[in-house]
């Protein structure tokens, strides 16, 4: 029988399954869409696909470093309680593993984790769990010496804040010493030359807008502005901002000090850039009484 879309919008319509697992169970049961429905729960799809609105913020970062490459990786839950779960972290950990052989998050979720792919891996944990779980993001970098760091760490590569950081003629202490910095000081790009432009004319446009208030001629605003932008750009850049081991020194000058130069980093911290909706409880009260 011909799986046709409209079956599989009728079967994700039903049961809330994804598009591809709808698809799946269809062709697995020959298009008879009762036992799809029934092959979707026996899996535990059916449920997953529920959970799957509820907003997944908190969880566990994985780091794993290897060979001069590092790999870091994201995996959400609704409630911190699950990151302390036993079967979570273990999950988390063993997807860090699997990262560490992907280019990418889509790559990773089809990556093979033990005769399954990540992904359904995570659907078969939701069910478990009970929580809706998510495989958010995950990113590399390589360089001679690659050192990480775990802010907050929940078991061994696990925690809320993980760091990876690319070195050349460094030892480890340096290297850790400068994780540490980059997960307190959460900087935005290596340097001036690797920040975002749309970060850099957002910035230059308010302080042009906060010049111009003061009244003084165009002459002496740019100079205001090229003065502020340049401490903007040490606030904001690993490179340029003040070393948290021994203030008196920019990261560069520390890492010039220590005869090392730094290539890249990555810093990723759970739940970061997710909006998470607030109940507000007295209107929500105010509601029931007034119902």
């Amino acid at each position: 029988m011909a799986i046709t879309a409209k079956l599989v919008k009728e079967l994700r319509d039903m049961t809330g399954a994804g598009m591809m697992d709808a698809k799946k169970a269809l062709t697995e049961v020959e298009g008879d869409m009762e036992a799809a429905v029934d092959w979707l729960r026996t899996k535990g799809l059916a449920k997953a696909a529920k959970k799957s609105g509820r907003t997944a913020a908190e969880g566990l970062v994985g780091v794993r470093v290897e060979d001069g490459k590092g790999v870091v990786v994201e995996v959400n839950s609704e409630t911190d309680f699950v990151a302390k779960n036993a079967d979570f972290q273990k999950m988390v950990a063993a997807i860090a593993e699997a990262a560490a052989n992907v280019a990418d998050v889509e790559a990773l979720a089809a990556a093979d984790l033990g005769g399954k792919s990540v992904a359904d891996t995570i659907t078969d944990k939701i069910s478990t769990i009970g929580e809706n779980l998510t495989l958010r993001r995950m990113a590399r970098v390589e360089g001679d010496t690659v050192v990480s760091y775990v802010h907050n760490a929940a078991a061994p590569g696990l925690g809320k804040i993980g760091v990876l950081v690319a070195l050349t003629g460094a030892d480890e202490g340096f290297g850790k010493q400068v994780a540490m910095h980059i997960a307190a000081a959460n900087p935005a790009s290596l340097g001036a030359a690797d920040l975002d432009p749309a970060i850099l004319a957002h910035e230059r446009q308010v302080q042009i807008d906060i010049a111009r208030e003061s009244g003084k001629p165009d002459a002496v605003i740019e100079k205001m502005i090229e003065g502020r932008m340049k401490k903007f750009l040490a606030d904001v850049t690993l490179l340029g901002q003040a070393f948290v081991v021994n203030p008196d020194l920019t990261v560069e000058a520390a890492a010039k000090e220590a005869g090392a130069e730094i290539t890249g980093f990555v810093r990723m911290e759970v739940g970061e850039g997710i909006e998470v909706e607030k109940e507000d409880f007295a209107a929500e009260v105010a509601k029931v009484v007034q119902a």
